[in-house]
């Protein structure tokens, strides 16, 4: 793995409207539903107050507050939101709901709504996000249904999104607080990350630095097992530099490159990234008619500026040595390519 590191983020990605098309897709696979609440009409709130963490620490969220005569109705359609998202629409347990707390992030991309939704019987708990609907950003939550080990969990309807919470610890906690535990295995750790870092690159996804991911911690019955999990899609399919698909280059990700570096051999490194690609490969497959509508659907989106489309073509090109990248003229269809190359046409040579 590389031991330079280059990625910098300078400004906010542009967020693109979901297309005709898009939607359509989006609706057919029971994505796009009608929503009892806009993500404009939470933007006006007549109050906020910082939000601390346990440890009394800043999180850089803010709890939000809305006039008396506001709140039951919004927090009545709030918890039809997380029937819908959680149980399809049954409101059986509605009932027993409430909400909590609604906390707003003016920082990032997508400045999100967080909402705390509670169980009345037990005090379980859990978040669902409220954020701006994006096309690269739906776009990226889609592959990473199709294409991940994991389900998501998200609804669009118009110019909001609503997303399921992702749970784990972040990364950059989880340097903090949990790499060095004597009873965490380094081998697995670093394991995890050349897997996910494969991940990333075969189905573009940027900006993954160690806050943007989380890891998935299982005792299994003689050792500790880790997943590591985006939970951060906005950089899908959006930048021009190829390295900046690579959580390796990013310095926030610095220690779990000398991890790899520490513990894996060049040999181990590469069976590693053959097996996400095989792995990739099979989801390619059983998703095919899937993968095809949705590249139809977005194939004249734009879901990123003109030149950052040319310099990752270009780059992925030379990378690659395949000119074919340079007759692409949208980023569904860079996209299409990239996991031609990396994945498909790698496995059938190998």
């Amino acid at each position: 793995m590389g031991e330079e590191y280059h990625n910098e983020i300078s400004r906010k990605k542009n967020v693109y409207p979901v297309s005709r098309s898009f939607k359509k897709y989006l609706k057919r696979y029971g994505r796009e539903v009608q929503l009892p609440i806009s993500y404009e009409s939470l933007t006006y709130f007549q109050g906020a107050m910082p939000c601390y963490n346990k440890k009394g620490q800043d999180t850089l969220w803010e709890t939000v507050f809305y006039h008396h005569s506001l709140t039951a109705e919004i927090h009545h359609a709030l918890i039809r939101i997380y029937s819908l998202i959680k149980a399809a629409g049954a409101n059986r347990a509605e009932d027993h709901l409430h909400v909590e707390r609604i906390d707003f992030c003016v920082f990032g991309n997508s400045q999100p709504f967080r909402v705390k939704i509670v169980n009345n019987y037990n005090d379980v708990y859990s978040y669902l996000y409220i954020k701006k609907a994006d096309a690269s950003r739906i776009l990226g939550l889609e592959l990473e249904h199709l294409l991940s080990p994991y389900y998501i969990n998200y609804l669009v309807d118009n110019d909001t999104l609503i997303e399921e919470h992702i749970a784990g610890v972040p990364g950059d906690m989880f340097i903090k607080e949990f790499l060095h535990q004597p009873d965490f295995n380094p081998i697995r750790i670093a394991k995890e990350f050349v897997k996910f870092n494969e991940r990333c690159f075969a189905r573009l996804l940027g900006d993954m630095r160690s806050y943007n991911f989380v890891f998935d911690i299982t005792q299994d019955f003689d050792d500790v097992q880790f997943c590591i999990r985006a939970i951060d899609f906005d950089q899908q399919s959006y930048e021009g530099r190829k390295n900046f698909y690579l959580p390796q280059f990013f310095k926030e990700n610095r220690v779990f490159v000398e991890l790899v570096q520490q513990h894996l051999n060049a040999e181990v490194i590469i069976q590693y990234q053959q097996e996400e690609r095989a792995q990739l490969f099979k989801r390619i497959k059983a998703q095919r008619h899937r993968l095809r509508d949705l590249k139809a659907s977005v194939d004249q989106d734009e879901l990123s500026p003109p030149e950052k489309i040319a310099q990752l073509k270009k780059e992925l090109a030379e990378y690659f040595d395949n000119d074919k990248f340079l007759l692409c003229h949208s980023m569904a269809e860079v996209l299409r390519l990239q996991l031609r190359e990396l994945v498909v046409t790698h496995l059938h040579s190998s």
